[in-house]
């Protein structure tokens, strides 16, 4: 069953607004969060189990209690990059629900001190740019920013920057280099940004979702979030789905929710004429499961890490058996190819030879080796580079390789396609 904890108000009229948040309780986890200590909110929201949503699935609370007890100012840096293809829930919680997103940094900066926050948003994201920009000035307007908020004494600012079209920039240091004003490319950790972050300051980078399910943990208690999910992967879970299924669409329900129920209960299952084939379960870096593997498996960190994928930012595609396996791995390796810094060169070198591989190996141009070969490319590309972008193009290569090698092969004998007879991966040149 879909559990709406952050969802629950979004279809109600006038939420993205003050007056509409207002009127559904909105803000009265911040008064709440003014008569704690900073230091009790960071523990109730580490005793929440909430983990970071944007894909790493970091422990938030553990992420606060790095910040060092230096002096120096504190930044908090919503990260509503959302580049990742096959995600677009932030982009729907910044539509539906901006002071719910604004309220929980509030609560957080509170949490840990910081005076200054940034939204920083995917610049194809105009219309959520237009909403949250709009929500921002209504808080400003209503006191819940600016000079001591509410009477409390704490002071904060918040804005919002618009990116410039990088993939790249959802990496937290790129983010930081980007905000700064210089070209947006990953740094070495460490550093980590909690120790030297923006402007060499103590930072802290958290997902939109992260920052929304703050409101939603102060204003109920950490146990009562604790009441969904599992152990290690508490609360709820916020995921995109598409594919060629009946309700493509944005959905909320508890982590460790079967796959299987997702599909059927939410999604209203496979369009007619369609059967399930293959599965990215979190965005298009994870490495693909087969129909059986997602069938059986459960929506949480610990499942997909022990199918060897992962929840990343909760992009769920999935792929039915009139999609041929080399076509799309194609289109994802020009993604990575494109979206490059060009720092590292196993990345630079590797993204490029990965898309061409795949290419020859589409239109019928290679032989068997290649298929060895671009397996190949592809490990000799992870953890070799300052971020996971090198990986995130291997990954997917490595997966689709060993679990779908039959279709690679037929492109090359057959020279066509075995699932269509003729598909993209043929025509694009």
């Amino acid at each position: 069953m879909e559990t709406r904890l952050l969802m629950q108000d979004y279809d109600k009229s006038g939420y993205h607004t003050l007056k509409g948040y207002s009127d559904h309780g909105g803000y009265t986890a911040l008064k709440k969060a003014f008569k704690m200590k900073p230091a009790d909110i960071v523990t109730e929201v580490k005793n929440s189990g909430l983990r970071g949503r944007g894909g790493a699935g970091f422990p938030t609370g553990m992420k606060w209690s790095f910040l060092p007890n230096n002096g120096e100012p504190r930044y908090l840096l919503c990260n509503a990059d959302e580049g990742e293809p096959g995600t677009y829930k932030d982009r729907l919680m910044m539509e539906k629900a901006p002071h719910q997103l604004i309220e929980g940094m509030i609560i957080s900066a509170f949490a840990i001190q910081s005076k200054k926050s940034y939204i920083y948003i995917r610049g194809e994201y105009n219309f959520p740019y237009k909403v949250v920009e709009k929500a921002l000035r209504e808080a400003y307007d209503a006191g819940y920013l600016g000079k001591n908020i509410l009477g409390s004494g704490f002071d904060h600012d918040m804005d919002v920057y618009r990116g410039a079209g990088a993939y790249i920039v959802g990496e937290e240091t790129a983010l930081i280099s980007s905000l700064e004003g210089h070209k947006g490319q990953p740094k070495l950790k460490p550093p980590f940004p909690a120790v030297q972050g923006y402007l060499r300051k103590p930072t802290i980078v958290n997902n939109v979702e992260t920052l929304a399910a703050v409101t939603w943990i102060i204003n109920n208690g950490a146990a009562a979030y604790r009441k969904y999910g599992t152990e290690k992967s508490a609360g709820t879970k916020v995921y995109s789905v598409s594919g060629n299924i009946n309700k493509p669409g944005v959905y909320e329900v508890p982590l460790a929710y079967p796959f299987k129920d997702l599909l059927e209960h939410e999604c209203g299952g496979m369009k007619s004429g369609f059967k399930l084939k293959a599965l990215i379960p979190g965005g298009s870096s994870c490495p693909v499961l087969t129909a059986e593997e997602a069938l059986k498996s459960t929506m949480d960190y610990e499942c997909m890490a022990g199918l060897g994928s992962m929840l990343g930012s909760g992009g769920v595609i999935v792929i039915d058996d009139k999609q041929c396996m080399v076509d799309l791995l194609y289109v994802l390796m020009k993604f990575y190819h494109h979206e490059s810094c060009g720092q590292c060169t196993p990345c630079r070198e590797g993204t490029g030879w990965l898309e061409k591989i795949c290419h020859g190996i589409g239109s019928g141009k290679a032989t068997l080796e290649d298929v060895s070969l671009i397996d190949r490319v592809a490990r000799h590309m992870m953890g070799t580079t300052i971020c996971a972008l090198s990986d995130a193009a291997a990954l997917p290569v490595i997966s689709f390789v060993s679990k779908f090698r039959d279709e690679f092969e037929h492109h090359i004998r057959e020279k066509r396609c075995k699932v269509k007879g003729h598909c993209h991966a043929q025509d694009h040149h």
